[in-house]
This record gives structure tokens, sequence and C-alpha cells, in this order.
């Protein structure tokens, strides 16, 4: 592969189950690969014992002093990112859902420059862990909404397995959706006319940590991520 400079960012709040498998696994597939890449681990105010196992780990951490939520624990890692000259970026969770050995699927399209933006799909070969019934009825409705705004289909917009190259980097460096970027940025990505690409990935059920959308919260999810995603539309449809 190309000699690019690679940032693998790992958001992590109360993962102290996972994360160190989570950070082996991104080593392992650097080495068999021979990638020129670093890890990042953000540490988004964890209450338990994460932040004490990072530092046993070799890589590069950030120690938030207050809770960001994921969406400013990821921009804290892109601004890294853009700051540091790297050529892309890629996000996995540090709950172990995103297998390590996918990151080479993400990587490909931007070594040949096929695409600015990578997403990670678990709906495109329907293998592995697909979600649960009442989310994927969302992720159902946010593809039907990102084609009519920004006349785009992605068909796992939710999915925090994405990879950036420099160019979208120093986009999200200057602004990134901060409660649910997730849906939101697909927006983003579409109005700054970026190739957006989606390739099938295998996904875990979470190993560790906290999610941060719960059952109950369902409902309220959909209905506040539709007003931050045309937030977004409004905000940027003008670039």
């Amino acid at each position: 592969m190309k000699s690019l400079r690679v940032l693998v960012v790992v958001p992590c709040y109360n993962e102290q189950r996972s994360v160190a498998a989570v950070v082996n696994d991104i080593h392992w597939v650097k080495t068999r690969f021979g990638l020129s890449l670093d890890t990042l681990v953000v540490n988004d105010c964890s209450t338990d014992n994460t932040m004490a196992v990072v530092r046993t780990l070799d890589c590069l951490h950030l120690d938030l002093p207050v809770n960001l939520g994921i969406g400013g624990c990821m921009q804290a890692g892109y601004k890294y990112a853009y700051r540091k000259g790297y050529d892309i970026a890629v996000q996995i969770d540090g709950d172990g859902q995103h297998p390590a050995e996918g990151l080479i699927k993400l990587l490909r399209p931007l070594f040949d420059d096929q695409a600015d933006v990578v997403i990670g799909s678990r709906f495109l070969e329907r293998q592995g862990f697909q979600s649960s019934f009442v989310r994927r009825i969302g992720i159902r409705y946010f593809r039907w909404l990102n084609q009519l705004l920004i006349r785009k289909t992605v068909h796992d917009s939710t999915s925090g397995f994405r990879a950036f190259n420099r160019k979208t980097i120093e986009i999200v460096n200057r602004y990134y959706p901060d409660e649910y970027p997730e849906p939101e940025a697909i927006v983003q990505f579409g109005l700054h006319k970026l190739r957006l690409l989606e390739v099938p990935v295998l996904m875990e059920e979470r190993q560790g940590g906290t999610s941060s959308i719960g059952w109950v919260q369902s409902v309220y999810y959909l209905f506040k991520v539709t007003l931050g995603t045309l937030f977004v539309y409004i905000r940027l449809r003008k670039i």
C-alpha cells in the first residue's frame, strides 16, 4: 500500500474492558500490512479505569477534561490529525464493534484516490451483527432523509466505522456535528460535494462501555437527529 500517514482515532467512554483489545488489534493490522499508522485514543472523561488502561498501551492518547460526547470527542481527534499533518483519519470505536481487520477495506479506496469519505456498512452484504430492529428502522429513515436532502443513498448512515482523506480532515477540523455526528455528517459531506463510498464490513456487538443511545430514547433520537440534520443542511447549503 502507498506510504500515506494514517491516524486511527479511537473514541472511548467507559471502555476499560475493551479498549486494550481494540488498540492491540489495530497494531496487528499495522504490522501485518506495513502501514504508516498511529493510534490515538481519545478518552471522553470516562468515569471508570479507561485512562489507566490506555496509559499501558502502545498508542497516543488525549484525556479530555470534560465529557464532550462522541462528536466533540471525534473532532478533537480530527483536529489532532489536521495539525500533525496526517493524510488519512479513521474512526474505530473503543467498544469493540469495529473489527480492526476491516480497516484495510476502508483505506484502499483512499489510497487509490477513489473517494474522500469511506463508510463501513453492515447492510451491503448483511453479514455479522446487524443492529437492533428499532435501530434498523431508524437507519432506513435516515437513508430516505439523505436522499431527500443531498440526493445520495447511504445504506448505513449511523455507522461510525469511517475513514477520511486529507481534504475531508480539513473540513471536519473546522466543523463537525457534536451530538449525533454520524447521520448528520452525511449531509455535511454531501453539501461539500465530497466523494462518498460505502464498503461492506463485518461488525460485532459492543464488547464493553456504555451506549449513547438507549431503547427508551429511540423516538426522541429520531426527532432530535432530524432537527440536527436539518440544522446542518441550512447552515451549510450555501457552500
